[in-house]
């Protein structure tokens, strides 16, 4: 069994970050994470759902990293379109 949330923690949190107008920190993170709507299905659910979606989410259970990591890769993207 696999946990999606919904929506997926990639948008929650880039909607929070620009609510705030400013980074997230960890315990913010963690906070809207542990907050966040959340349903279980079988893992090729969950599969299926990431590729409709076109993107898999981050590991709940490593969020602030992997959320660190994808913010990191976003502003450098961002910087190199400038």
């Amino acid at each position: 069994m696999s946990i999606v949330y919904i929506p997926a923690l990639i948008p929650l949190l880039m909607k929070n970050e620009n609510e705030k107008g400013s980074p997230l920190t960890e315990a913010e993170v963690s906070h809207i994470r542990d907050n966040a709507i959340c349903i279980e299905v079988p893992g090729d659910v969950a599969f299926a759902m990431a590729e409709c979606r076109g993107y898999f989410d981050i590991n709940p259970e490593r969020c602030w990293p992997e959320w660190s990591a994808y913010r990191r890769k976003n502003l450098q993207s961002a910087a190199g379109n400038v």
